[in-house]
C-alpha cells in the first residue's frame, strides 16, 4: 500500500493524477448539465483555440473535452507504466524533474495517434441522428472533409454534402457569391453558422492546417517597426 502511494504521489504521475481528478469533476458537471459537452468548441478553426489545435493533431468529428480524457488517460497510463518499469528504481534525485517533464512530453507524443485513432471509432455513435433531425454536436464535425452530393439551380443555391468517412450523414454548406462547389467536389468544413446549421467549408487543396494558418494570420496582422520610417 505504501508503494502505491508513493507511485501515485511522484512526479510525474501525481502531475495526471491531478488532471485526471479536474477531468472526472468536468464528466460529473456535464451528468448533471451543469457544463456543455461542446465546452471548448468554436465556430470557426481560425482562431488560435484547443478545439483547432486538437483538429490539426487528428482529433476530428469529438468534442475536444473528450479528446483531452482520452489523451491524459492514455498519457498517465504510460507515465504510470514507465515509472513502475524504471524510474522507482534509479536514484535520480534532483534529476526526476527535467525527466519527468521529459517523460510528460514523451506520453503525450506517444499517446497522441492513439488517442485520436481510439476517437474515431466513437464518431458514427456521438453523431448519430434521426433523419433531417439536428446535429447533436455541431461545432465538432469541423475539419471533417465532405463530398458534394447536390447543388440547386436557385439565385441561392442549396448545397449538400456527406461526411467522406459517413455517406449517410448528411450537412448543409453555405456559399459565398462565386465560391458555389459542383457535385462530387470534396470540402473541408472549417465554420460552423449557427443561425442557419450549415457550414463554410473549402476547397480540399485550399485547405490549411490549423496552426499554419494561424501563424500565416499573426503575420499578416504583426505590425511592422518600419511603418514609422517609410510614414
Amino acid at each position: 500500500m505504501d508503494i502505491l502511494r508513493q507511485t501515485l504521489l511522484s512526479f510525474p504521475v501525481a502531475i495526471f493524477g491531478a488532471l485526471l481528478v479536474l477531468v472526472a469533476c468536468y464528466w460529473l458537471l456535464v451528468a448533471l448539465r451543469l457544463a456543455p459537452v461542446e465546452l471548448f468548441e468554436h465556430d470557426s478553426l481560425r482562431n488560435d483555440t484547443l478545439a483547432s489545435a486538437l483538429v490539426s493533431l487528428g482529433f476530428i468529428g469529438v468534442p475536444a473535452s473528450l479528446a483531452l480524457t482520452v489523451l491524459i488517460a492514455l498519457a498517465g497510463g504510460l507515465t504510470l507504466i514507465l515509472e513502475l518499469a524504471v524510474l522507482r528504481w534509479l536514484p535520480l534525485g534532483f534529476f526526476r524533474i527535467p525527466l519527468g517533464i521529459l517523460v510528460i512530453w514523451g506520453a503525450f507524443a506517444v499517446a497522441s495517434p492513439l488517442a485520436a485513432w481510439l476517437c474515431q471509432r466513437l464518431h458514427k455513435r456521438l453523431h448519430r441522428r434521426e433523419p433531417h433531425g439536428h446535429e447533436r454536436l455541431p461545432r465538432c464535425l469541423l475539419g471533417e472533409r465532405v463530398r458534394v452530393t447536390s447543388v440547386s439551380a436557385d439565385e441561392a443555391p442549396v448545397v449538400a454534402a456527406v461526411l467522406e468517412g459517413d455517406a449517410s450523414h448528411e450537412v448543409g454548406l453555405a456559399t459565398k457569391a462565386g465560391d458555389v462547389p459542383e457535385v462530387g467536389e470534396q470540402r473541408v468544413l472549417v465554420k460552423y453558422l449557427p443561425g442557419d446549421g450549415r457550414y463554410r467549408a473549402v476547397p480540399e487543396s485550399d485547405y490549411l492546417d490549423a496552426r499554419t494558418r494561424l501563424r500565416r494570420l499573426h503575420l499578416l496582422h504583426r505590425p511592422s517597426h518600419h511603418d514609422g520610417a517609410s510614414a
